[in-house]
């Protein structure tokens, strides 16, 4: 008896979690769709599922109307260009937050995350000027510093739970054999942190690669990514649906096939710490 309830149990939460999938994975899967329709049937009505005129023309016009390279390029230099100097910035910080922690520690990180609440527009004009009269509007180096700020009280929190993770006797041991502080942080600590600095990095890759609102608001044509090539295809005549989901499609699989072949790492960093 207490094995068919098992077995019912089981059965339940398999059907509930690939339902729960499917209702995930459908957006994607009806962009997919709607980039090879023409535009017509793009936005009948009842829609069409499967059987339609499939065609690669979306695909076609979109490659000689736009350069997806530049904008490419742009994407992978923004998102691992701000990562990296987030995490050159947030390891440091972390270590001491986490082994030499003061009496504001945690009010000092209470206060980084309550930044990630401020609506973005709020502060629009002021770093929208900053940004104009110092010259960095439609600039890679703009997008780096901008996404490097925004995402930074997230590396700092990750890194800091990894670290508290660590004991602190092993830093206590390197420090008995002579280790200095930057023996301790380069050769001690962030080995043993791998997997949470790992996870940390591809998770703030993949938030800087779709990150829309400064990207759109402070680039033109110069270094503007993929997410401003995406917009691109929304216009005062309307929108393009068919168009406009083959840009999405050719804009989000680079990370789509990244996350699907970094998921056991970012998996393991996400439990790194975690009670086995």
């Amino acid at each position: 008896m207490a094995r068919r309830v098992s077995t019912r149990r089981r059965v339940i939460v398999t059907a509930l979690a690939w339902a729960m999938a499917f209702l995930i994975f459908f957006p994607i899967l009806w962009t997919f769709l709607t980039s090879f329709k023409t535009e017509g049937e793009a936005v009948a009505t009842p829609p069409h599922f499967l059987f339609f005129n499939w065609t690669l023309e979306n695909y076609i016009e979109v490659n000689e109307r736009s350069d997806y390279f530049l904008h490419f390029m742009n994407s992978v230099v923004i998102s691992v260009g701000s990562t990296v100097l987030g995490l050159i910035i947030a390891i440091p910080a972390a270590w001491s937050m986490a082994f030499v922690p003061g009496k504001r520690t945690k009010d000092v990180l209470m206060w980084m995350l309550s930044t990630k609440m401020l609506p973005p527009v709020g502060v629009l004009i002021p770093i929208f000027l900053l940004f104009k009269n110092t010259g960095l509007m439609d600039t890679r180096t703009g997008l780096v510093i901008i996404l490097t700020l925004i995402n930074l009280p997230i590396i700092v929190w990750m890194l800091y739970t990894y670290f508290k993770e660590i004991p602190g006797e092993i830093l206590e041991a390197a420090r008995m054999d002579g280790a200095g502080l930057r023996e301790e942080v380069i050769h001690i600590l962030t080995p043993m942190a791998v997997p949470g600095i790992a996870s940390t990095l591809l998770l703030n890759v993949i938030l800087a690669w779709n990150e829309a609102f400064w990207t759109l608001n402070l680039t033109a044509a110069n270094a503007a990514p993929l997410t401003a090539f995406i917009a691109s295809y929304s216009s005062p005549e309307g929108l393009f649906y068919a168009k406009l989901s083959a840009a999405s499609m050719m804009a989000i699989a680079p990370i789509l096939i990244l996350g699907w072949f970094s998921q056991k790492q970012l998996v393991r960093g996400l439990t790194f710490g975690a009670v086995k």
